[in-house]
């Protein structure tokens, strides 16, 4: 086993899954290690987003197992599975934020649901929240005055509020400048290095994904296409690994989703 895995969080065993008649995974296996930064990197369809509905138990695999520190995530109680959760935090793809709540409230209702703290002691770890992704100082704002990025940010924030083991980022780095963009990619690394926590990235920034993390893994058709770290991606001779590495049009990976001939959909039965 590869150094960097030698000690897993989340290890995933023979994943199937499907949705309808199309194959989202295919006998898919892969680790997850304690305090690291793992990234998957895949085209648009390939069911990253869902692979973090599965591991956080939101959706049930066909077949094979997800185990978090060595439990079968869908063999758990309702109570345990929500016990699981509280030590794994989220970000949405869409930031998900609450619209009736102000960025201050956004962030302190995980802290509010979920833990007896008092409300001098929630001002400050939200505080604490907003400032390490700079906006400590828009807590009065509602999430309709935010643009995509701090919203997203505002999310993040909200993601750490109760300090958990591992988060789940979707795509994190979508609608960041670069300056915002930097900054969230150098906080999450820091999270790992100060506090032990491990991180599991989807995204489509080859560039910054790259930068971060210590293991990287490519999904293609429903299949585990490649992985190793940063170095070994880079250096691979695998046509579905340099296209997307490289973002090039030609290669295994195609840009139309299955479809019909152009000229059957056109002409129907005369094509």
């Amino acid at each position: 086993m590869d150094p960097v895995l030698a000690s897993p969080l989340v290890v995933i065993q023979n994943l199937c899954f499907k949705r309808g008649d199309r194959v989202i995974f295919d006998d898919v296996s892969l680790t997850i290690p304690k305090g690291k930064v793992t990234g998957i990197l895949g085209p648009s369809g390939t069911g990253k987003t869902t692979l973090l509905r599965l591991i956080g138990g939101q959706a049930t695999p066909d077949s094979g197992k997800i185990e978090i520190e060595g439990q079968n995530v869908h063999q758990l109680t309702r109570h345990e599975l929500f016990s699981l959760r509280k030590r794994m935090g989220m970000l949405f793809q869409a930031g998900a934020l609450l619209t009736d709540l102000d960025v201050f409230e956004n962030v302190a209702f995980p802290l509010r649901e979920h833990t007896n703290l008092p409300e001098e002691m929630i001002r400050d770890l939200v505080l604490l929240k907003l400032e390490a992704v700079g906006l400590r100082g828009a807590r009065d704002l509602m999430p309709a005055q935010l643009s995509g990025g701090m919203g997203r940010r505002v999310a993040l924030a909200r993601s750490i509020a109760l300090d958990p083991m591992m988060v789940m980022y979707d795509e994190p780095f979508t609608g960041q400048d670069p300056i915002s963009l930097g900054v969230l990619a150098r906080f999450i690394r820091t999270l790992n290095y100060n506090l032990g926590v491990t991180s599991l990235l989807v995204s489509h920034d080859v560039k910054e994904t790259s930068a971060i993390a210590d293991y990287l893994y490519l999904i293609a058709g429903g299949k585990i296409a490649a992985q190793g770290t940063p170095e070994e991606m880079k250096d691979s001779d695998s046509p579905w690994v340099r296209q997307f590495m490289y973002a090039s049009a030609e290669g295994p990976v195609p840009f139309h989703y299955p479809a019909p001939t152009l000229e059957r959909d056109l002409l129907g039965e005369f094509a």
